[in-house]
């Protein structure tokens, strides 16, 4: 807990088993709640989320990156989370940083968080591949451009929200894929919500997931449509749900569409 708010973070987690443990051990006394959701792993990931005493919930198949996204959102605002962080548990971003991202949101500074791996300038000495750079500063410059905003990176896995800002989102009109990442943040540059940024240094290793370069691509060009669309929208030239104040929000507590029943309703580690 900091500054009287609880702090929860979220493991959307696919296939992790070799690296779950490691980034879990890094983990600050100030979480008070610690969930990871699996999108239908092959491998014991969750065999190992319930012997580190995670709260687990397993999704009854792969339904993607944004939906496992969305799932931990509403489950860490139904255990009464006031701050959010989201952290990859391919320990490719270090949880060491939790508290001091957690705590600019827990004092009011800001409403999102962002662990960008640009500022510092040590992302290709961490291991980031050039093209991986040379993209990520391309969809950065364009990005700021339309969007209006000055931020040093829009593709970090690693994020920090205020309850606040999950539940006022229309997070259920966004993509299911990876893109959902980026239509959040133009999401909440549209409604007005202060975003900060800290350095992160990062990892990158056979084990830390990434996606392949085709599925980069298709990434990449959602990225842009996504930034279109919100600079149309800004000009009063069309209307899309993503941007629309009364789109679907997320609802706290358990959606069992998604969760398996193998694991008592989705919920284990309790």
């Amino acid at each position: 807990m900091i500054n009287g708010k609880r702090i929860a973070v979220v493991f959307p987690a696919y296939n992790a088993e070799k690296t779950l443990e490691a980034t879990v051990r890094e983990l600050p006394e100030s979480v008070d709640i610690r969930i990871l959701v699996d999108d239908h792993s092959s491998d014991g990931t969750v065999a190992i989320a319930q012997r580190l005493g995670l709260q687990s919930f397993v999704h009854n198949r792969n339904y993607g990156y944004g939906r496992n996204q969305q799932t931990c959102y509403r489950e860490a605002l139904a255990a009464g989370a006031d701050v959010v962080i989201m952290v990859h548990p391919d320990y490719q971003y270090t949880p060491l940083l939790v508290t001091a991202m957690a705590s600019m949101i827990a004092y009011d500074v800001y409403d999102v968080v962002l662990g960008s791996r640009i500022l510092g300038g040590r992302a290709r000495q961490g291991g980031m591949p050039l093209w991986k750079y040379v993209a990520n500063r391309f969809l950065t410059l364009f990005e700021n451009t339309l969007l209006g905003a000055k931020l040093s990176e829009y593709h970090t896995g690693y994020r920090a929200f205020s309850s606040t800002v999950l539940k006022d989102l229309p997070l259920l009109e966004n993509s299911d894929d990876f893109v959902f990442d980026n239509q959040m943040l133009a999401q909440c540059i549209m409604f007005g919500f202060r975003m900060g940024e800290i350095s992160c240094p990062t990892k990158y290793f056979t084990e830390a997931s990434s996606i392949n370069f085709r599925r980069s691509v298709q990434y990449g060009l959602g990225v842009l449509l996504t930034s279109v669309q919100f600079r149309l929208q800004k000009m009063g030239l069309a209307q899309f749900r993503i941007f629309n104040r009364q789109g679907r929000c997320l609802e706290p507590g358990l959606d069992a569409r998604y969760y398996s029943p193998d694991t008592g309703g989705g919920r284990s580690g309790r």
